[in-house]
Parts: C-alpha cells; sequence; structure tokens
C-alpha cells in the first residue's frame, strides 16, 4: 500500500455547455501570459516602452505554437501517419505534443519578425524575455499532468506519480513525475537567468543563451529517465542528442559574444531616451541632472550676490561724494 504519492487528475476537460476547457491549452495560455508580463517589466527596466514585449509576442506566440507541433509531429510520425492512426489528430494540439525545441526555433522566427518591424535589435528582445519563457515552460508542463503523459520510470518515492489511464497504452501505476522535475527545474532556470543578468550585466543575448544551455542541462537527465516511446540514436533518446548539440551551440555562443561584444547595448529601442521608456528616471540619471541643474542656479545665485555688492559699493561711494 503507498502511504503518498501524486495523485493524476481523472479528467483534464471541463464543459461549459457544449464549449470544451482544456486544462492543457489554459496551462499554455497562462505561461504565455507570465511570460509577457514578466518580459515587459525587463524591458521597461532596459530601456524600453511598455507594451512592446506584447506586439512582439502577437508574431512570437502563434509561430512557436506552430514549431512545438512540427517537432512533434516530425519526431513522432508514426503516432499520426502509421497504420490504423488518423493522421487528422496531427492537428489536435490540444491532447498534448509540444516540442520545445521547434517552439523556440520557430518562435524565435516570429519574434524577428516583429522586432524588425520596429526596428529593435532581436538579442537584446531575447535577453529581456528568456526568464519568463523558462517560467512559461514550467507551468505548461503541468498540462502534461492534466493528461496523464511524459512521465519516467516506476518507482515507489513518497512523490512518485499515480497513473490511472491505460488510454495509449499506459500502464497504471507508480511513476517518476518527469513533468514535475523539468517545471522545477524551469524555475530554477528562471531565476538563475535573472540573477546572472544582475549580476554580470548580460547583453546582446547571452542571458537567453544562459536560459537555452541551463535548460538543456536539465532536458537532458530528465529525458533520460522517461520511458515514452522515442527515436534513439546510439543508445540515447532523441530529444538528448538534441540537448547536447544546442547546449554546446549556446555556450559558445556565450564565450564568443562575450569576447566580441561584452557589456549590454546602451539602447535598445529607437526613439527612447535611455532609463526613460516608462515615464520615470533611474535615481542615478535623476541625481545627475539635479546636479546640472542644481550648478548654474547656483552660479546665478553668485553672480546675484556679486551684483548686489557692487550696486552697495556704488551707493556707499555715491553717498560720500554727496557729503564731501
Amino acid at each position: 500500500m503507498e502511504l503518498a504519492y501524486i495523485p493524476s487528475p481523472s479528467h483534464g476537460v471541463l464543459h461549459l455547455g457544449p464549449i470544451p476547457l482544456r486544462a492543457y491549452a489554459f496551462c499554455i495560455i497562462i505561461g504565455v501570459f507570465v511570460a509577457v508580463w514578466l518580459g515587459n517589466k525587463r524591458w521597461i527596466a532596459r530601456g524600453g516602452r511598455s507594451g512592446t514585449v506584447a506586439d512582439i509576442a502577437v508574431w512570437a506566440v502563434p509561430f512557436g505554437l506552430v514549431g512545438g507541433r512540427l517537432y512533434h509531429v516530425i519526431t513522432d510520425y508514426e503516432l499520426y501517419f502509421s497504420p490504423g492512426r488518423d493522421w487528422v489528430d496531427a492537428f489536435k494540439v490540444w491532447q498534448g505534443g509540444l516540442g520545445i525545441w521547434g517552439a523556440i526555433a520557430l518562435g524565435a522566427l516570429g519574434a524577428w519578425i516583429g522586432a524588425r518591424r520596429r526596428g529593435i535589435p532581436m538579442p537584446a528582445y531575447a535577453d529581456a524575455v528568456a526568464p519568463g519563457i523558462a517560467f512559461a515552460q514550467a507551468i505548461g508542463r503541468w498540462g502534461n499532468w492534466f493528461n496523464q503523459e511524459l512521465y519516467g520510470r516506476e518507482t515507489h518515492v513518497p512523490w512518485a506519480l499515480h497513473i490511472t489511464s491505460s488510454e495509449g497504452g499506459r500502464v497504471p501505476g507508480y511513476y517518476h513525475p518527469t513533468f514535475l522535475y523539468e517545471s522545477l527545474w524551469c524555475i530554477g532556470v528562471a531565476l538563475l537567468v535573472i540573477w546572472a543578468d544582475r549580476r554580470f550585466k548580460l547583453g546582446h543575448g547571452r542571458a537567453f543563451a544562459l536560459y537555452v544551455a541551463a535548460y538543456c542541462v536539465g532536458r537532458g537527465w530528465i529525458e533520460y529517465m522517461r520511458v515514452d516511446d522515442a527515436h534513439h540514436i546510439l543508445g540515447l533518446r532523441l530529444n538528448d542528442w538534441t540537448a547536447l548539440i544546442v547546449f554546446l551551440l549556446a555556450v559558445t555562443y556565450i564565450v564568443v559574444s562575450a569576447k566580441k561584444r561584452p557589456g549590454r547595448e546602451a539602447v535598445v529601442e529607437p526613439g527612447v531616451p535611455d532609463g526613460s521608456a516608462d515615464g520615470t528616471e533611474g535615481a542615478d540619471e535623476a541625481e545627475h541632472k539635479a546636479e546640472d541643474k542644481a550648478e548654474p542656479e547656483a552660479v546665478e545665485a553668485t553672480d546675484a550676490a556679486k551684483a548686489a555688492e557692487v550696486a552697495e559699493a556704488k551707493d556707499e561711494a555715491g553717498s560720500a561724494t554727496k557729503k564731501s
């Protein structure tokens, strides 16, 4: 008898009359809102306008969803195009199945289009939204919990996930909750990027590259624990190879970029004075402006005092002349 375990929802869909409300979709939507909200705050702090992140997200999110689905369908094509399968299921995104690699790749393309239309440097935008994307992934993984999918090997640890569904070849039992492992890892990645960005003033896409590299490390060991069907190359799952290659590319980018373009972008959005995009000024800038304003005022006060002294001396001289 198991004393403790993580229960699985009996179903992941609620019906509002004829309208199905799917938990998987809600997790994706909530994640997108969190990513845009946090990205907007970071963009303003970098000197950009409020609302720019959302405007570019209008391009990035649809591209990302299409890319994520394409990656999943291509790498797991047998689920949709094998004998006895219905190819129409490839379009049923609400049933689960979004590959993060395709989502990031095509989402970046959409973001590039949106950024180019506004004359914004893509690396700066990527740095701003990187932690938000990690948080969005953390939230989105809970959609897999509602769908009872993407769990790991069988286990009897107190935090084991209890799978109750037998659909799609599932075997009811207790398994490692890899969805939870990845969710927690993504939260850690987001916090790491936020800390490193503040500590080292990352710029020119290096904060985003750090997010990618850190995520790949976690995805590597989490992917190794999963038991769902996947293609293998030299004994490793396809996603493990993808994580390894993308990790090396991200680290290489960080090293090369730091040498070629150290520091951070001075201006991230055309036509916006640095530090005043949201109608406020940084403390240092405000202090400098106050000093600059105070200096001419002090000079004017000194000149006025001297003029008063000269006038007084003239009056005294005139009085002495009259008396004589």
